[in-house]
């Protein structure tokens, strides 16, 4: 140690460079050990994740089919099918919907494993590829999902016993037979497995080696037969975009650099070296972002490297904002599932209970009637559902366009006030009144009269919704500055609370409190809304307070309408009886449809007739001259119901013709009106309303 201190600077300068050196390589040498080992752990970690996530999607992709077989088994139809065999039954009811299955096979078969008959689609040559041997297995399963190697390719396979429909769980009765589902695995469905996965997709041998990638991400699912061996291998291979290689060879100029400044540039050695190699230090272990930034202003390799650092310090923070948004994504589609579940259980829980229930004779009259009511109002919330997933599907698929036409906005507000007015629960004390614009529009403005009426009976409906006392007000003023017309529907509602004024547009997202929990619905109804006004060019807010109320304002274009009219002569349509007793067609396919329409009609005496067809229904109005009255389903066979109306109306141009149809959306009602009908009615059917629309049209008529 004396030796050590008597040496000159030179000699100790020499001594601090060797140990600077020494000390340099084995911190450099521990960054890229380090930078070595996160480079495996992020690569596992990004392997499991994707392992997982297509598992998850691959599973995911078959639901949909198996859920089909499932709902196709519990088919007393096809039950009959088995024993009696009818050729004409199958084409029917199997052949001609066989497209909408998405497989490429469909094939039914005895309990002699003996096939009844089978449906394939082009890409599929061979005739019967289902083992005999598996159906054994499947007489005690009930259901099963596996894979066949064919000369085609490999077939993924649904087979389910089939069972009739009392009995759900498949335990009270044997088996009547197999059904089969089958899809080839080709070139469109890697196609779209890919999309849906981001990644490439191809059918592998089954030893077919799994190498680990520097830029790729591989993984393989086995697919298995019926006795669990493995037939094949789907590859799933995805892009690795982050690499350490970069990094690495930074840290090699950097000692490079560190070992020349340190050689010649003694005097700048704690300057140039020391310290920016303890910034560094701190920002590998702490992340310092003061750190970071005097790096930065380091000049030379360690400004670089500053810089470098930024950019990761950046996109780490962007990774834990992606992560927490998929996070959150995540939890909404749970959430949304478990909602969908909830809210579909719920009113189907009430129609299937109480529908028990009316079976018991012991029940009084009185009950029964109540019964009924709930089982009504059960139906009417599951249709609600429905339409709302329907409509923000077409939304999504782009299916929807604005329809712009003339519209007094004057007359549709006071239509909207006298229509929503008498749908307001008479338990709530609420005042529904209109706020009068003190600058009225005397000419007719251009915009979508249907989807402009919608958003506002949305937003009012949501109002009332939340409201038990108080009022809720609806208007409209012009903004002359943007050239807009500015509607406010205002509430004294709950109001909305900060938090959820963030979400109230986004799709999914209910306001959930302990305010609300009897609240039902999916979450869709305002983002419905929300896009309709985009859809119009205008755009939508909130103003809330809680305890006090809500205010929502949209706007949309002010445009005037300035096509010129021209006056149509009605057609004035004759017709020769009473609001009884009259020979109604009614035009439908499916018997459950047919016969709850023909008993409502009868109950007020009418006779009815009945078309299976299009075609049938021209000849049986061609055939009776006495037909008062048409109900024209719109989806039927050999003629659709546009279809059969234009030939109807070439024979009898004065004959009332009633649309009927599922099809529910604003759009295909407009289609049905302009085309021509007296009118449209819209399952599921409604007695009441059944009844209004007739008396209406046969007032007119005889009038």
């Amino acid at each position: 140690m004396k030796r050590l201190f008597n040496l000159n600077t030179y000699f100790k300068l020499l001594l601090l460079i060797a140990s600077a050196t020494v000390f340099f390589f084995i911190l450099y040498t521990s960054l890229y050990l380090y930078t070595v080992q996160e480079e495996h752990r992020f690569y596992k970690a990004t392997y499991d994740q994707y392992n997982n996530e297509v598992k998850s999607l691959f599973r995911l992709n078959s639901k949909t089919h198996t859920a089909t077989i499932i709902d196709v088994t519990f088919w007393d139809e096809l039950v009959n099918f088995t024993k009696k065999k009818e050729e004409k039954w199958y084409n029917k009811y199997i052949l001609s919907e066989f497209e909408s299955y998405e497989v490429d096979y469909i094939g039914i078969y005895g309990l002699n494993q003996k096939i009844i008959n089978k449906t394939t689609s082009a890409k599929i040559k061979s005739f019967d590829f289902i083992p005999k041997a598996m159906m054994t297995s499947l007489y005690k399963s009930k259901l099963k999902r596996f894979y066949v190697k064919i000369p085609e390719g490999i077939v993924e396979v649904f087979a389910a016993t089939i069972h009739p429909s009392n009995d759900p769980k498949k335990t009270k009765t044997k088996p009547s037979g197999y059904f089969f589902m089958a899809r080839l695995l080709d070139k469109s469905f890697f196609t779209s497995l890919g999309n849906i996965s981001s990644s490439k997709v191809n059918l592998v041998a089954v030893d077919h080696p799994i190498n680990a990638e520097d830029d790729f991400v591989t993984v393989g699912l086995d697919l298995k037969d019926w006795k669990n061996n493995v037939v094949s291998k789907l590859l799933f291979k995805r892009p690795f975009n982050l690499n350490y290689s970069k990094t690495k060879e930074i840290l090699f100029i950097v000692v490079i650099a560190s070992l020349i400044n340190i050689l010649i540039f003694i005097y700048y050695t704690k300057k140039w070296v020391y310290n920016p190699l303890k910034l560094i230090k701190n920002i590998l272990e702490t992340g310092n972002v003061t750190s970071i930034y005097s790096l930065k202003k380091s000049k030379g390799e360690f400004g670089y490297i500053g810089n470098l650092f930024e950019e990761n310090s950046n996109q780490r923070k962007q990774l834990e904002i992606s992560k927490q948004k998929a996070e959150e994504s995540d939890t909404l589609k749970s959430s949304f599932l478990a909602n969908l579940s909830h809210e579909i259980r719920t009113p189907m829980n009430a129609i299937m209970g109480f529908s028990d229930l009316l079976m018991d004779d012991k029940q009084t009259e009185k009950e029964k009637f109540e019964y009924l009511k709930i089982i009504k109002n059960s139906g009417n919330n599951l249709v609600l559902i429905i339409e709302d997933l329907i409509e923000m599907s077409r939304i999504d698929a782009k299916q929807i366009t604005p329809n712009y036409k003339g519209l007094n906005i004057e007359k549709c507000i006071a239509e909207l006030h006298k229509s929503i007015k008498i749908t307001i629960p008479k338990e709530k004390d609420i005042e529904f009144y209109v706020v009068e614009s003190g600058d009225k529009i005397q000419k007719n403005i251009l915009t979508d009269e249907t989807k402009l009426k919608q958003i506002i009976v949305n937003l009012i409906t949501n109002a009332v919704k939340f409201t038990e006392k108080g009022f809720v007000s609806f208007g409209y003023s012009i903004n002359k500055e943007k050239d807009v017309l500015e509607f406010t529907i205002q509430d004294s509602g709950s109001g909305i609370s900060e938090d959820h004024m963030k979400i109230i547009f986004d799709r999914f997202r209910r306001i959930e409190d302990n305010a609300t929990t009897e609240m039902t619905g999916l979450g869709l109804g305002l983002s419905i809304t929300k896009a309709y006004v985009e859809m119009l060019g205008g755009e939508i807010s909130v103003k809330s307070t809680m305890g006090i109320g809500s205010v929502f304002t949209f706007t949309i274009p002010l445009k005037y309408d300035e096509t010129v009219v021209e006056s149509m002569p009605k057609i004035k349509i004759s017709f020769s009886g009473n609001h009884e007793n009259e020979i109604i067609l009614i035009a439908e396919d499916d018997n459950i449809n047919f016969l709850l329409l023909k008993k409502i009609l009868e109950s007020k005496n009418h006779t009815v007739l009945r078309a299976f067809n299009g075609q049938e229904a021209v000849d049986i109005c061609a055939e009776n001259p006495d037909i008062s009255l048409v109900f024209m389903d719109i989806k039927m066979p050999i003629l659709n119901g546009f279809e059969a109306f234009e030939q109807i109306k070439i024979l009898k141009p004065e004959l009332p013709i009633i649309a009927q149809t599922a099809y529910s959306s604003f759009e295909d009602k407009e289609q049905i009106m302009r085309f021509g009908f007296m009118d449209y009615i819209t399952k599921p059917l409604d007695k009441e309303k059944i009844f209004e629309l007739l008396n209406t049209i046969f007032t007119e008529i005889n009038s």
